[in-house]
């Protein structure tokens, strides 16, 4: 028997259904007819925006020049700037620009590759607009003096320069760099006279003074009671700032070098920390900086917070966790290594026991 129809039509028999599909012609239904090329050329498409995505960021300007000027020669330019002259001979762009080994256009002009055509300038020197200048009484823009040291340096650690936090605010490359009278290594500016040790060793603190000047707080990070064996202090190590961090720009964080994630670079030091562990904890796996604070702590271990209370920031619901232990205490949970004194294994565990990170 067929069930009656609703007057609203919310119930159908699957026959009723069936005889109504019939009825409908199948060319009254509009079809839209996709070209038959559409889903490549969609496809190019795709891929052209995500080649421009991933190369239109790093789009420099054109790097300035001095109109109307002719090249002259660096021999040029060495009878004025002799003393300029003597002191990059011993420094990598004074052995590579204008010289045998100088490839390209732009390193057999020397001098005039980075400062432009030096005609204008030699008939009327004290004129800064017949001169490219680099430092702070430079009337160029910072994109304009970064896009000269760009023709050669873009490539290696430079690649993510473009859209870095660095390059965002408008440092230039002469801010940090001093191609003149930098350091041997990197040429890096030298902000204060070179200090010893206690037992008269020299300091390398060159990039401690110098990212010092804008990073003050994490300068001061590395005056605490724990700290990484910072050379800039003469403690046998040899970390600098750059031993974490890439200041031309990177995919991860803070500038931290690397590709993958802030873990990948603390693990390259603290292997034994490194997994895959049989149970591990996932904060350790998230991120080394949910629990230490890299560059400096008063705690032991670089800890962020005093512990139980760094622990009990997530253990606070369950088992002996619902109290706060805070030191001193007559609970052995609040002494010595607290939470560490049973869960000895806190980054991972092996042990097919170990769940709870005790062995």
């Amino acid at each position: 028997m067929r069930e009656r129809r609703l007057p609203n039509r919310m119930i159908h028999t699957l026959e009723e259904d069936h005889m109504e599909s019939k009825a409908i012609p199948r060319s009254a239904i509009p079809r839209c007819r996709v070209p038959r090329n559409f889903w490549r050329l969609l496809g190019v498409a795709a891929a052209l925006l995500v080649v421009g995505l991933a190369f239109g960021a790093r789009a420099e300007a054109a790097p300035p020049t001095v109109p109307g000027a002719t090249y002259i020669g660096s021999d040029q330019c060495k009878g004025c700037h002799e003393d300029l002259a003597k002191k990059m001979e011993q420094y990598l762009h004074g052995k590579l620009l204008g010289t045998n080994l100088s490839r390209g256009d732009l390193q057999p002009r020397g001098c005039e590759g980075c400062h432009g055509p030096g005609s204008k300038h030699l008939e009327d020197p004290a004129n800064p607009a017949f001169n490219l200048r680099f430092g702070k009484k430079s009337p160029l823009a910072a994109a304009d003096k970064n896009s000269v040291c760009l023709q050669c340096h873009a490539r290696g650690k430079q690649i993510l320069w473009a859209g870095s936090p660095h390059d965002s605010r408008d440092v230039t490359c002469a801010t940090c760099h001093s191609v003149h009278a930098g350091t041997e290594k990197r040429l890096l500016k030298v902000v204060k006279f070179e200090k010893f040790d206690s037992r008269g060793q020299a300091l390398d603190d060159v990039q401690y003074n110098l990212c010092g000047q804008c990073h003050q707080v994490k300068a001061m990070q590395f005056q605490r009671s724990s700290h990484m064996p910072l050379s800039a202090r003469g403690e046998g190590g040899k970390t600098t700032c750059t031993s974490c961090h890439n200041p031309h720009g990177s995919v991860l964080d803070r500038l931290v070098e690397g590709k993958v994630s802030i873990n990948e670079k603390c693990l390259t030091c603290h292997a034994s920390k490194r997994g895959p562990f049989l149970w591990e904890h996932v904060p350790v796996l998230e991120n080394c900086l949910n629990c230490h604070q890299a560059h400096g702590s008063n705690l032991q271990t670089l800890l962020r917070v005093q512990m139980p209370r760094l622990c009990q920031q997530c253990h606070a619901n369950s088992g002996h966790n619902r109290s706060l232990y805070v030191p001193p205490s007559s609970s052995t949970r609040g002494y010595n290594r607290s939470c560490l004194n049973c869960h000895v294994t806190i980054h991972g565990s092996n042990h097919p026991s170990g769940i709870n990170f005790t062995r």
